[in-house]
């Protein structure tokens, strides 16, 4: 498109005003400017717009019919750079997030957020820690929420809250009740998530001083799959607190005494160092942290009955 919103701009006040003294006044524009402008426009469309009769510049009839288009799309766009302006509120964010973050956290603060926020739009992608890293790096997210290592000197990490990771599974007796050591769990049947997600990432790497090899006979992409997979297999994982919750307190999984075996992992706020902080990215920002470190924050006792005590 040649035609500029600059060159519509004189064109309409002509259309009023028919002197380019006048226009060129009115919008402290010099008057050859403002002629230059209108020839350059007559230059594109191919053919004049204005008849000049006694000094002043009249619409032909091409010109009535460019204007019929013109008039209201120009009014338009005007409305929404006004609306824009004045109006804080109002926009799109571009939200990634983890598997966990996504499945566990973010259907609630968006919710809250957008009742808040009832004009501003969200889109939210998931992918793993690893995916949601390269998104920020392309710059196809604004902001996102991962778990584990992020890397990247051109990436912001801003800790929003820490998560635990248990042992779990689905066979009560796995263990006789007993409290035993992560080595001695190694050789039992594992599932754990893909290659690139946080979970994995933070539990092979907690454990790499302890277990040689790990018996790892299927990976997933999905928490909500892995747990499936567990209440009909005899096979352990390792899984983030918040998401198995549920299953613990009603006693479909179980968690599994493992002696000196702490192994949490934060929860990190991550977006491009070069990210520009508009006011409705700042609120959105304030808000998600505020909430997330809220829910993180709460009493999440975990009130199923452990495999020692069975």
């Amino acid at each position: 498109m040649k035609l500029t919103l600059r060159q519509m701009e004189i064109f309409l006040n002509v259309v009023k005003s028919g002197h380019l003294t006048n226009v060129a006044r009115e919008m402290k524009l010099s008057q050859s400017a403002v002629s230059m402008s209108i020839k350059e426009l007559e230059n594109i469309l191919g053919r004049p717009v204005f008849d000049r009769i006694n000094k002043k510049l009249v619409l032909n009839e091409v010109g009535r019919a460019f204007h019929k288009e013109i008039d209201p799309l120009f009014k338009k766009l005007s409305d929404i750079e006004y609306e824009f302006k004045n109006s804080e509120n109002k926009g799109m964010i571009r939200v990634g997030a983890s598997t966990t973050i996504v499945d566990y956290l973010m259907p609630s603060i968006i919710c809250a957020y957008m009742s808040s926020y009832p004009d501003v739009k969200i889109t939210l992608k998931e992918g793993n820690t690893q995916e949601i890293a390269e998104m920020i790096k392309e710059g196809s997210i604004d902001i996102g929420f991962v778990e584990g290592f992020v890397s990247g000197l051109d990436i912001v990490k801003e800790k929003i809250g820490v998560d635990e990771l248990l042992i779990v599974t689905e066979n009560k007796k796995i263990t006789n009740g007993e409290p035993v050591y992560i080595d001695t769990l190694a050789p039992m049947r594992w599932v754990l998530r893909e290659e690139g997600s946080g979970t994995r990432e933070v539990f092979l790497d907690y454990i790499k001083e302890k277990v040689d090899d790990l018996n790892i006979f299927l990976e997933l992409g999905h928490t909500e799959s892995i747990k499936s997979i567990l209440k009909n297999r005899e096979c352990l994982t390792c899984i983030s607190k918040i998401s198995v919750e549920k299953e613990l307190n009603e006693g479909k999984l179980f968690r599994v005494p493992v002696k000196n075996f702490e192994c949490k992992r934060d929860f990190l706020m991550v977006y491009h160092k070069d990210k520009y902080h508009s006011s409705l990215f700042e609120k959105f920002v304030f808000f998600s942290k505020k909430l997330m470190m809220q829910m993180l924050d709460s009493d999440h006792s975990i009130c199923a009955i452990d495999l020692a005590q069975k």
